[in-house]
């Protein structure tokens, strides 16, 4: 599943992001563990550019953490997804999922969707 979205999104560090797509893994990576979800939101943020951009993965941990909050979550209440994981990438540019491309900045976050909020964990 993909969904597709042009306006800007506000993020605590103010540089502009934009949800590039939403995609649904069944369990990627862990054999045997069928029926965990992933959730991946991947956002395009062209300011965490090594070479041109201004905001650091310090300033932008905070807007995967938002994103998060006020993005994956009310998404998976709304098409009534449980997800074992919620997934936040930033891209300095858009890049399909899977594909190499060395030259593009790409931060991660994963988190474990609770009632309470979106809990980080640990790639």
């Amino acid at each position: 599943m993909s969904a597709f979205a042009a306006e800007p999104v506000a993020v605590p560090s103010g540089q502009p992001v934009t949800l590039a797509e939403v995609l649904l893994d069944d369990a990627p990576g862990q054999a045997g563990q069928a029926g965990s979800i992933w959730a991946r939101f991947r956002f395009v943020a062209p300011e965490i550019a090594r070479e041109t951009g201004t905001v650091s993965y310090d300033a932008a941990a905070p807007d995967m953490d938002h994103l998060c909050e006020t993005h994956a979550l009310p998404y998976l209440a709304e098409h009534r997804i449980t997800a074992a994981k919620v997934v936040i990438s930033l891209s300095d540019r858009a890049v399909p999922f899977g594909a190499q491309d060395p030259a593009a900045t790409q931060f991660f976050e994963a988190y474990r969707p609770e009632t309470t909020g979106c809990m980080w964990e640990a790639f």
